[in-house]
């Protein structure tokens, strides 16, 4: 231990220690009563401190039990074991970019209203005709969200995902709420709007948030957004072309894009699951599901939901449709000509349910939501498009196409390949562990209900954030290269 005092030794020795000793401790005597005075002084003020210690950190826990608002940021704001890829700060836009859209919901689309599509905080009227398709304890996690509705229900969750900072300096990732898939909706049907409209919410944006402190620190590579459209409706390249150029505006380039189809060939550009209907509300609701699509009776080899492009050459859709017709009872057909697949009907579900295989060639783009409808049903898909899902979802879907799907180049069938007997080549244990692989992965293709997410179970929003948070940190490292 240490000495007391530092004060230095004497250089020279005395010649009597003992006597020495005595007769330092005998000039003392005159200073004793003042010497314990200061020694009890310093205690006291010791002791003191220790108590005034002791209240400090006490009140510091008590205090939040007062404050509602001080709780209501803890609840939010998890910890660092609960967040090891970092927090996400969430923008607070001017309503101009998200709330006044949704309340001028009559205004977003020129056939008729969204907002019953869009009500619910995105999900949607609840789909109540599913009643005896479904599970009976299922009934309340079924709605009829339209495909568009990612960035509704995004913004929802990230107002009470887990590793939500309100604490800009603390974050890792930094969210922008813009609507722009809604925001360029009303415009795609119609020559009555200028390309400065289609563009005015994203360009108007950008402004807003380079004035940020928190954008300038790294121009944009850890911000990123949901673009709730495909990736195609964001890069006009000519004013008199379809859709926006948002993701060509200046100041966009380094902000990461979940959108529902991704450009391939873009590394800022994240394609995440279509929102479908199932929302489930716990990790109990999943697994019901699960043995429910697990354990359901398939009387039908394989299916197609979809209509066909009769304005255009060769349409691969119309090839389809003839296989499936000329095979026998082996293929069952949804015809979706017309509103015949809009939301509101159960035939689409039914048909996945009681199918092995689910025939997913491109839609109007290389991706389709129904991709999503037919995995969630325990159904296996069939591509015929590298683009379709395997270069799309990589953070959602198996590594290895083939434990969980079929891909029968579109050249062959074209050629006149027989998709029925590709399909029937499979045995039926391949056919089982095919199906539970899909099955598996059905967590990491829905959007739970509730705003907080399935407690214990990752979903797709988790899986989608956590990927940003984690790639974010990845440009950090030296060597890094994108």
């Amino acid at each position: 231990m240490l000495p007391l005092f530092d004060t230095p030794p004497s250089p020279h020795k005395p010649q009597n220690p003992e006597l020495d000793r005595k007769s330092s401790f005998g000039s003392l005597k005159p200073y004793l009563p003042r010497t314990w005075l200061i020694f009890f002084v310093l205690f006291l003020q010791i002791i003191l401190l220790l108590i005034a210690r002791n209240y400090h950190i006490s009140t510091a826990v008590i205090i939040p039990q007062h404050r509602p608002e001080v709780a209501a940021i803890t609840a939010v704001d998890g910890g660092d074991t609960e967040c090891p890829s970092g927090k996400v700060f969430v923008y607070n836009l001017p309503h101009f970019f998200n709330t006044e859209l949704l309340e001028n919901c009559h205004e977003l689309n020129p056939w008729g209203s969204r907002c019953d599509t869009y009500s619910n905080d995105g999900l949607g009227r609840p789909a109540t005709k599913l009643a005896g398709v479904i599970p009976q304890s299922l009934t309340g996690a079924w709605y009829w969200t339209d495909q568009f509705a990612s960035e509704i229900i995004y913004h929802n969750r990230m107002l009470n995902y887990r590793c939500r900072t309100l604490d800009p300096e603390s974050a890792t990732a930094y969210y922008i709420p813009l609507y722009a898939g809604l925001a360029v909706g009303k415009y795609l049907w119609t020559n009555n709007y200028t390309a400065e409209d289609r563009d005015l919410h994203c360009h108007t944006m950008l402004k807003w948030v380079h004035d940020q402190p928190y954008w300038k620190k790294s121009n944009g590579w850890d911000h990123f957004i949901t673009m709730g459209r495909i990736t195609w409706d964001f890069r006009r390249s000519k004013d008199d072309d379809w859709g926006s150029r948002c993701i060509y505006l200046p100041g966009m380039r380094n902000i990461t894009r979940l959108l529902i189809e991704r450009n391939s060939w873009d590394y800022f550009d994240v394609g995440v699951p279509y929102p479908t209907g199932f929302h489930p509300t716990s990790p109990s609701d999943v697994e019901t599901w699960q043995e429910f699509v697990r354990t359901r009776t398939r009387t039908t080899l394989f299916c197609f939901a979809g209509a066909t492009r009769g304005l255009i050459k060769n349409d691969f859709r119309g090839l389809l449709l003839n296989q499936c017709y000329n095979s026998s009872g082996s293929c069952r057909v949804v015809d979706c000509g017309g509103s015949k697949c809009s939301n509101g009907t159960s035939l689409i579900l039914e048909s996945f349910l009681g199918s092995d295989f689910c025939l997913q060639p491109r839609g109007d783009s290389f991706t389709r939501r129904s991709i999503f409808d037919c995995m969630i049903a325990g159904s296996i898909p069939v591509f015929f498009w590298n683009r379709t899902a395997y270069s799309q979802y990589e953070w959602f879907l198996p590594g290895q196409p083939e434990s969980y799907s079929v891909y029968i180049d579109k050249n062959d069938v074209l050629n006149g390949k027989s998709i029925k007997g590709v399909l029937e080549s499979f045995g039926k244990d391949e056919v089982r562990k095919m199906r539970e692989k899909v099955i598996q992965y059905i967590p990491r293709i829905v959007y739970a209900k509730p705003h907080q997410g399935l407690k214990g179970m990752k979903d797709a929003f988790d899986l989608a954030v956590e990927g940003v948070l984690n790639r974010i940190k990845d440009q950090e490292r030296e060597g890094f290269k994108w």
